[in-house]
């Protein structure tokens, strides 16, 4: 092949025009696009940093409002219970107070009718002592013919009754 016999005769030119091309390469490239390349690189890491560092505060914030959130719930919970505490006893109080107020009604209509019950038996009593007496005194006249005064048959009458 005759382009590999020249080759001997003009490796160096080609060689030259290599290292030149190369070169110009190595040049164009490596002191123009890769610092343009290498600041996107850089551009974009520190966007990354900037985002990630953005979102560590934002957890961080989040973190800071839950717990918050937490608390406030937590208080919440407890001023409920409390009210709902608060609510039963005075429902307790009140009903007590009724159920007292009702008692001392019941006491008073109970006291009433004992006291009319005694006046009544009082009543009633006397009503029968009167009765006895005439009955005891009738009793006697017709069958001894005797007669016996008022008094003496109240006084048979009430020892009979009381003893």
């Amino acid at each position: 092949m005759p382009q590999l016999s020249q080759l001997s005769e003009v490796y160096l030119s080609q060689f030259l025009w290599l290292t030149i091309a190369l070169g110009f390469i190595f040049f164009v490239i490596a002191r123009g696009m890769v610092p343009k390349i290498q600041a996107t690189v850089d551009a974009r890491e520190k966007k990354i940093a900037s985002d990630l560092e953005q979102v560590q505060m934002a957890r961080d914030e989040a973190e800071k409002t839950e717990a918050a959130y937490r608390e406030r719930m937590d208080a919440s919970r407890t001023e409920a219970m409390k009210l709902a505490n608060d609510a039963k006893q005075a429902g307790a109080r009140e009903a007590e107070k009724k159920v007292s107020a009702a008692s001392k009604k019941i006491d008073e209509k109970l006291e009433k009718a004992e006291a009319k019950i005694r006046e009544a038996a009082r009543s009633s009593q006397s009503q029968i002592e009167a009765v006895a007496v005439e009955a005891t005194r009738e009793i006697i006249v017709k069958l001894t013919s005797a007669t016996v005064t008022a008094n003496e048959a109240t006084r048979a009458v009430k020892a009979v009754l009381n003893g």
